[in-house]
């Protein structure tokens, strides 16, 4: 069927209407409802919960646990991520059997964290879930054959970080191991949060690097931060003062 040029001439002044609309209304297209309701400061306030994990990373994975059969050794980095509208936190793997990177975001209307990841072959897998005091618990949606895939990080202190990867089958009402990575913290860190040492200036999290700005020194905890820095001091440092204020003023109460 062919359209005659006067029809298709209304049909794109229609288009271009809702698209000016669309923006008018603060949400670009392209933009989803739920992505334009998120709320940024709550998805940063999520993910700080993982300002311990920022830095580097020596691992050590184990098909059997205690059995160095098949065994292999990696290295990661986490590393806080800011885009215009969007917070979260990458996890770059080197030599990894079961992962190549991730990317962990927050969903505030769902109250679940997501984890997008990029598998040694250069397929994704993506994953959602909850957090369980020490440790994170995400499951992906069934795959072709039914099959589910479970990722547990648990954090055992500052210095030590268990990854543990399982497999469910369709049909299956248990998980089974696949493997397990324990990390250890690459050098020491400079300072816990809260502890009286330096603090990230941008998440709060323990200030390993050094920045500047009109004279002044300030810290961050990963080189994401730092670009978030560089790109807008002013507003982090003032950010960072009303948030020592508020400390203040409940310390005092």
């Amino acid at each position: 069927m062919r359209i005659s040029t006067p029809a298709a001439v209304r049909i794109l002044c229609v288009f271009l209407l809702l698209v000016c609309i669309s923006v008018v209304q603060g949400e670009p297209a392209g933009t989803t409802a739920s992505e334009a309701k998120k709320d940024p400061q709550a998805v940063k306030q999520a993910l700080a919960e993982f300002n311990s994990l920022i830095g580097g990373w020596r691992g050590v994975g184990m098909i059997k646990r205690n059995s160095r059969k098949g065994a292999w050794s990696e290295n990661a980095e986490w590393v806080w991520k800011f885009k215009p509208g969007s917070t979260s936190i990458a996890y770059d793997i080197t030599d990894g059997r079961f992962l190549k990177s991730a990317t962990l975001s927050y969903d505030p209307e769902q109250k679940r964290y997501l984890l997008a990841t990029v598998l040694p072959d250069g397929s994704s897998r993506d994953y959602s879930g909850t957090l369980n005091k020490d440790t994170l618990v995400l499951e992906s949606a069934p795959n072709q054959v039914g099959a589910v895939y479970r990722i547990s990080i648990r954090r055992l202190n500052e210095k030590r970080t268990l990854v543990l990867f399982e497999q469910k089958n369709q049909g299956q009402s248990f998980y089974y191991r696949l493997a397990e990575v324990g990390y250890t913290r690459e050098g020491t860190r400079l300072a816990d949060p809260g502890s009286g040492g330096p603090e990230c200036i941008v998440t709060g999290g323990a200030g390993t690097i050094q920045v500047s700005y009109q004279g002044k020194t300030y810290y961050v905890c990963c080189s994401g931060c730092k670009q978030a820095f560089d790109e807008d001091p002013e507003t982090y440092i003032a950010d960072a003062k009303q948030k020592a204020e508020e400390r203040r003023k409940q310390n005092s109460n």
